[in-house]
């Protein structure tokens, strides 16, 4: 039996005890950290890693829609399920187009959404 690396056992300790809150911006950051690197590898022309990263992006706003949970609060669920599609939608045309303007676009819409979400969590504290 192999001893597990002690990052990796805190970073995965660190998300199984987070509240929900904290889990749906650290998937807010994680996007946008992808597409931070996904603007590095355009600049320097690697389009392969720039697919990737857009993509991981889009996986995370994926499942930030799939765990919507409309019975909460129905109205609210509507539009952010509205806003999910439409930067999933940017940024699989990001890929497709190797457009930066996409990513951009994708890009505001996750940091308006991370800031309302961490004005939320200052107002719960």
């Amino acid at each position: 039996m192999s001893i597990p690396d002690p990052t990796t056992a805190y970073r995965q300790a660190a998300i199984e005890n987070a509240p929900p809150l904290k889990l749906v911006r650290m998937m807010y950051q994680g996007s946008l950290r992808f597409l931070a690197q996904a603007s590095e590898a355009f600049d320097e022309g690697d389009l392969p890693r720039f697919n990737e990263r857009v993509g991981r992006a889009e996986s995370i706003v994926s499942e930030l829609r799939c765990s919507l949970d409309s019975s909460a609060a129905p109205e609210l669920c509507t539009e952010l399920e509205s806003l999910y599609l439409y930067t999933s939608a940017r940024l699989i045309e990001a890929i497709a187009d190797s457009s930066m303007d996409r990513v951009e676009e994708a890009r505001d819409v996750l940091k308006t959404l991370l800031s309302a979400w961490n004005d939320l969590e200052m107002e719960q504290a």
